[in-house]
């Protein structure tokens, strides 16, 4: 009875570990109908760095339906969304502005880039969006970017 719950016990411990670090490594898919996979994205306040690994699942090209993942606190969304239409290609994103948490690179059908980035300075009790910033995307291609 004792080697079974000696079992149970390092196999909960082992089992959390794996959960705790997958957290701080996220896989969001998007999709040639203007939809990521997931509305919400939950990470370990205990991780020091995230990972975020965007696939683009469809077929398009970035140049018709280009995705990428850019993260913003949820005031500055629809600022840097409209800023992010102005600047154009490669990635639509305004250079250099620090409203922007993270990003990736901007994808087409059957790509993948992630992105790595420090969330030790970003408050767990602060509210974060994440989106598409291709023109008109960031409508319908966006969630709320969790710290628990």
């Amino acid at each position: 009875m004792k080697n079974l719950f000696a079992v149970i016990i390092f196999s909960s411990i082992a089992f959390s570990s794996v959960a705790l670090a997958q957290e701080c490594n996220q896989v969001i898919e998007g999709n040639d109908l203007l939809q990521f996979n997931m509305n919400e994205i939950r990470v370990s306040s205990t991780c020091n760095e995230v990972t975020i690994t965007l696939i683009h699942v469809g077929k398009l090209p970035a140049t018709i339906m280009g995705h990428n993942w850019a993260l913003t606190e949820s005031q500055n969304y629809m600022d840097v969304a409209t800023a992010s239409q102005i600047s154009g290609p490669p990635n639509y994103l305004p250079s250099g502005d620090n409203r922007i948490i993270a990003a990736t690179d901007l994808i087409g059908g059957g790509e993948e880039t992630s992105v790595t980035f420090d969330i030790s300075s970003l408050d767990p009790a602060g509210d974060y969006t994440y989106f598409c910033t291709f023109p008109g995307h960031f409508v319908l291609m966006k969630g709320k970017f969790v710290i628990i």
